[in-house]
């Protein structure tokens, strides 16, 4: 937990919402009224307990654990041996919710992330081992699924058609600090936070309902008792609740299970194929606009959605189907949660003019060239790297930029001599003494070749980077 205004992962719970009915003396004794959803906010004054009866019997506590490698304190590594690195096992508290009767629950990624084992404990404190069903790194998103055996369990529906307004009443329900499952209430605070950092996909939900660690991937409740948002985290300088939670909204949550349940192993979300950035009040007047409203273009990719729908550098992007965006977090999360094949309409401007509505499909982004995933081995400077030729739908599927050139990237260092000279995930292999590599065919085949010494051409975050190894 970082210690100022640290992002902490949180799950909340739901904060009990209904209102009791006068019951009417008659000639028996008094009957307890039947109790429902309040159906106005004076009416919630009185309890928020409906809600909760209806909500919280889905919500599970899910606990993981991850086995990590630590180093040893560099004083033992005197003695021999001492200082190898040694296995500790991690363990992590979460919260989620069960959103199929056979078991299906959606949760957080970073509840499960490198786990290697998954429990989940349902609201009568039955445990239950897990499996991953699908694993969203990107969105911080997981699904699982547990063996019900028949039974039909207590779900809770994903409300992805209504967008909930600032001021709207939520209740949040979890586990925090494992503690037993938590609700509590507050409102929505804010819609569209996209300057959180949490994820790739970063269009957060803000709430002031109580959040903790221990709620993450818990669900945020409206008062329908459905889940509009999975909540994710906080901003805190304590570690520990301070009114600012965000939740990611329903619409990426349903996205993600609807991917899950029809088998697939990851979301395919379709692209735009036009880099923005957000208009400052100098970029604004530059381009002859009363106000810094909307994305700026600085990048289209030949042929792909946007470019056939006539966008062309420096347009500026107002609205996405009448939604406005105003950062390119914003227009992403607007086109990814829409289905490949689907028509989006486009507000553009161009040289100060007048908004024209522009129409085009999105499609997946392209996996042009094919991957070939290859781990590297042998005795050279980068074994235990993976690496994949660089297009489009590699960048989106291991977090690059899709406009970031062409090559081999990078995509995961695991122990050897790679991980040892410092090569990271994202990072471009450009040249091996002095031959440019276009492939990972390429790569192997320098890699084969016998040398006394190896130099290499790294690039990273647009620098290039060289150093000599020897072999």
């Amino acid at each position: 937990m970082h210690a100022v205004r640290a992002l902490v992962p949180i799950l909340s719970l739901l904060s009990a919402c209904g209102q009791p009915m006068a019951g009417r003396a008659q000639d028996a004794a008094p009957m307890p009224a039947p109790r429902r959803v309040p159906p106005d906010a004076a009416t919630m004054k009185l309890s928020f307990a409906p809600v909760v009866q209806k909500a919280a019997p889905a919500v599970v506590n899910v606990y993981s654990r991850r086995v990590v490698r630590q180093q040893a304190d560099p004083f033992w590594g005197l003695f021999a041996g001492g200082g190898m690195a040694r296995n500790r096992v991690e363990q992590s508290l979460g919260s989620g919710s069960i959103v199929r009767a056979d078991g299906v629950i959606l949760t957080n990624h970073h509840n499960i992330d490198g786990a290697v084992e998954i429990m989940v404990v349902t609201a009568d404190r039955r445990e239950w081992p897990a499996t991953v069903l699908l694993d969203d790194r990107r969105a911080d998103l997981a699904v699982l699924k547990i063996e019900a055996r028949g039974e039909r369990l207590p779900t809770i529906a994903i409300d992805a058609a209504e967008t909930p307004r600032v001021g709207d009443l939520v209740l949040a329900i979890g586990d925090p600090f494992g503690v037993g499952q938590t609700v509590t209430n507050g409102i929505v605070s804010a819609l569209a936070r996209s300057d959180v950092g949490i994820s790739d996909y970063s269009f957060f939900i803000q709430t002031d309902a109580a959040i903790n660690p221990g709620n993450s991937g818990g669900p945020l409740v409206n008062m329908a008792g459905d889940l509009i948002g999975v909540n994710t985290a906080i901003v805190s300088g304590s570690g520990t609740s301070s009114g600012v939670g965000f939740a990611i909204p329903a619409a990426m949550a349903g996205q993600v299970v609807a991917a899950a349940l029809g088998g697939g192993r990851a979301v395919v979300r379709p692209w735009l194929g036009a880099k923005t950035q957000a208009l400052t009040g100098e970029m604004a007047r530059s381009l002859g606009l009363a106000s810094p409203q909307g994305v700026v273009v600085t990048e289209v990719w030949a042929g792909g959605p946007a470019a056939r729908a006539g966008i062309a550098q420096g347009d500026v992007v107002v609205s996405v189907d009448g939604a406005p965006v105003n950062d390119e977090a914003g227009l992403n999360y607007r086109v990814a949660t829409r289905r490949a094949g689907e028509t989006l309409s486009l507000a553009v401007r161009r040289n100060g003019g007048a908004a024209r509505t522009l129409s085009t499909r999105v499609e997946a982004p392209p996996a042009q060239p094919p991957a070939d995933l290859r781990t590297l081995s042998g005795r050279n400077p980068l074994a235990g790297a993976s690496v994949v030729n660089f297009s489009p739908a590699a960048a989106y599927e291991y977090g690059a930029d899709p406009f970031g050139g062409h090559g081999v990237l990078v995509t995961r260092v695991d122990q050897g001599y790679a991980q040892t000279i410092g090569l990271q995930p994202g990072d471009f292999i450009r040249e091996i003494n002095g031959v440019k590599i276009a492939t990972t065919r390429d790569l192997a085949a320098a890699l084969e070749t016998p040398v006394r010494a190896w130099t290499l051409a790294i690039q990273r975050a647009g620098r290039l980077i060289t150093a000599t190894f020897r072999a």
